[in-house]
This record gives C-alpha cells, sequence and structure tokens, in this order.
C-alpha cells in the first residue's frame, strides 16, 4: 500500500531543495611555494573560485555466470574515483595571482629554470611527488543556513592541466582561469548542524568604502560588457575582498 504522507511532510522534502552557489574551496599550498601562504595571497585565491565539481566515483565488478541456474551476478573488487576535480578562479587585475600561482606550482613540479627553458636544448627533471602533491584541498558544500555540510577531501591532489584562456579585442568579459586537479581518491566527511561562521567585526568607515567599491566596480563592468550580470558578480566579489 503507497504511504500516506501529509501536505507539511512534502512541502518540507520538495520545497527545500540544495542550491549549487554555496560552497567553499580550500586549497592547500605545496612547501615549494611558501610565499603563497597566508590570507593576502592564499586566502584571495580560494575566494576568487567561483565555479568547483563535486567528484564522481564507481564500482569496479567482476561478472559471475552460472553459479545458479539463469542467473548473472556482478562482484565488487575496486572503487574507480574520477580522475581529475576542474576548478575555474576569477583573475584579478592587479596580480595575475590565479595564473601565476599555479603556473608556478606547475614549473616547481618539473623543477623549470625559467632561464634555461629559453634554451633550444633545455632538459628537467620532474620532482618526488612526495613533494609537489598536497593533503589540503577541499570542496565543502553547504546551505545558506549553514546547517547542514559535505566535505570532499583529495588526498595526493596536483594541478594537472592549465586550460587556455582566450583574450579577444571584439568585447570585454571578466577573465577566468579553469584549472584540473589530480588527485588519487577522496574522502567525504559530513557534518550536521555546522556553526555559522562569525564575520569579523568591521569599521563603519570601512564598510562603507567596501561598499562604495564595490558599487563602482559594479557599474563599470556594466558599461564596459553590457552585461549586468558580470556587473554584480564583480561587484560583489570587490566587496568581498574589501570586508575580509
Amino acid at each position: 500500500m503507497p504511504i500516506r504522507r501529509s501536505v507539511s511532510d512534502i512541502k518540507s522534502n520538495l520545497l527545500s531543495p540544495a542550491t549549487t552557489s554555496h560552497f567553499e574551496v580550500s586549497l592547500d599550498i605545496p612547501s615549494g611555494l611558501s610565499r603563497y601562504r597566508g590570507q593576502k595571497r592564499q586566502g584571495k585565491i580560494q575566494l576568487m573560485c567561483s565555479e568547483a565539481s563535486l567528484p564522481g566515483s564507481s564500482l569496479a565488478t567482476h561478472q559471475i555466470d552460472n553459479d545458479f541456474h539463469g542467473v548473472t551476478e556482478r562482484h565488487a573488487y575496486r572503487r574507480i574515483f574520477d580522475d581529475r576535480i576542474d576548478l575555474t578562479f576569477y583573475v584579478d587585475a592587479q596580480n595575475y595571482l590565479p595564473i601565476k600561482f599555479f603556473e608556478d606550482w606547475i614549473s616547481y613540479i618539473t623543477n623549470e629554470d625559467k632561464s634555461a627553458a629559453k634554451s633550444n636544448s633545455y632538459t628537467y627533471r620532474v620532482k618526488y611527488p612526495d613533494t609537489y602533491t598536497v593533503a589540503g584541498l577541499s570542496v565543502t558544500k553547504f546551505e545558506k543556513d549553514y546547517n547542514n555540510a559535505m566535505t570532499y577531501q583529495f588526498i595526493k591532489s596536483y594541478p594537472l592541466q592549465i586550460t587556455s584562456m582566450p583574450v579577444s579585442y571584439d568585447g570585454s568579459d571578466l577573465l577566468k582561469c579553469s584549472v584540473a586537479m589530480t588527485y588519487i581518491r577522496y574522502v567525504v566527511d559530513t557534518t550536521l548542524k555546522t556553526e555559522r561562521p562569525v564575520a569579523p567585526m568591521l569599521d563603519p568607515i570601512q564598510q562603507s568604502l567596501a561598499n562604495a567599491a564595490g558599487n563602482f566596480v559594479d557599474a563599470a563592468v556594466d558599461r564596459l560588457t553590457g552585461n549586468d550580470l558580470l556587473g554584480d558578480i564583480a561587484g560583489g566579489i570587490t566587496s568581498r575582498l574589501l570586508n575580509r
């Protein structure tokens, strides 16, 4: 028999869907790139992440036939993880920080000498994996009420690819840097009833200046691109950076 459900049960289950716009990326820094550590650079890179993907996995199975008449069974013997996670970052006009960081990370992996790399006969030796992989890459999915959270922790991750970034005189758009991070596996940590982070108290003048700067950037991007959505995004990022 079908289960009888009240209207309130249906509303509570169907009218509170999870959204894609609430997430946080935490990115560890290899020891050889310690100059990027700290809130000024590391925190800024993490804040600039505009898009991430929650990973997937599957089970490898072995097919067993004829144990029983007419029955075919599949037994799992291995878990297979996706080989990469794609992250997209806004690029700041002051330092091109995300591009520089991931380019330096890949150069660190290949032990690149920038002066010698200009030579026609350039050679290099890749570093040992333990020196360039990190255990601190994570993506946390949460909702606006902060009551539930899921954190995907990626083990032994490092940048696999920096996607090319086209530039053009035909139009003015926000520059984004897309990076593919590889890893050996991930672990999901589910947290219930998380504590909402307490934002630091800002000076009223500082708060007003941050909001004014965000509004200025919003209007400027609107005029340059003719796209109100891009203006809202740029203005919001500016306010968040100045409010930290």
